[in-house]
């Protein structure tokens, strides 16, 4: 067990990287405004799976081939891309038809918003190798064994992106609520969303990192 001191400077600086602004929360705002609150906590959920993913795949040593095999990792990271984009689109289709948005999209089961969001942070290569050049760096050799002190980092960085998700959620929640009341402000929460997520999406895609 790293010490005491290490840990909460390591607490702060997840929670620190957690609240700046980025794709999580960009795509966390984007399922709360089509979708609303449920959306959104459904989202937040499946991030943090995805992100569990990538924890125990950084304790098992899995990450490091997208550390030494580019291939792997460009695909990766375009299937994910094209999965954002896929999912933009459809928010885009949805606009054109408010009926259809609303039985299709805006009434989406939080269930299958919450494995498409899993799948979104899953598909996402920067994530595998933020844990796998972050962790090391604050495992403490003569504290014990290595595994269990990356797995509980990970952990960290995982549960203290939950609450700032969610105060990211709320708030676009209350800017949803603003924007309902008429098929008008419908057709521009899918446009807003399906920007987002296809922007988000065309930005990975065009990222070399």
């Amino acid at each position: 067990m790293p010490p005491i001191e290490s840990l909460a400077a390591f607490t702060l600086a997840a929670l620190l990287m957690n609240l700046s602004p980025g794709p999580s929360n960009l795509y966390v705002i984007a399922r709360t405004l089509s979708q609303g609150i449920g959306g959104g906590l459904a989202a937040v959920a499946g991030l943090a799976l995805g992100s569990l993913v990538h924890v125990l795949a950084t304790v098992l040593g899995l990450s490091a081939l997208f550390n030494y095999s580019p291939t792997a990792y460009t695909m990766l990271k375009t299937i994910g891309a094209l999965y954002l984009i896929y999912l933009g689109l459809r928010y885009f289709i949805a606009s054109k038809a408010v009926q259809s948005a609303t039985k299709d999209v805006g009434a989406k089961r939080f269930k299958k918003i919450f494995f498409e969001s899993a799948i979104v942070e899953i598909t996402n290569p920067k994530t595998a190798l933020f844990f796998l050049a972050l962790l090391p760096q604050f495992v403490v050799v003569d504290a014990g064994p290595v595994a269990p002190q990356l797995l509980l980092l990970g952990l960290i960085v995982t549960l203290s992106a939950v609450p700032c998700d969610l105060i990211v959620t709320v708030f676009a929640s209350k800017f949803a609520t603003w924007l309902q009341g008429n098929e008008k402000t419908q057709v521009v929460q899918n446009l807003i969303s399906g920007s987002v997520l296809t922007g988000l999406g065309f930005y990975v895609l065009a990222s070399d990192e």
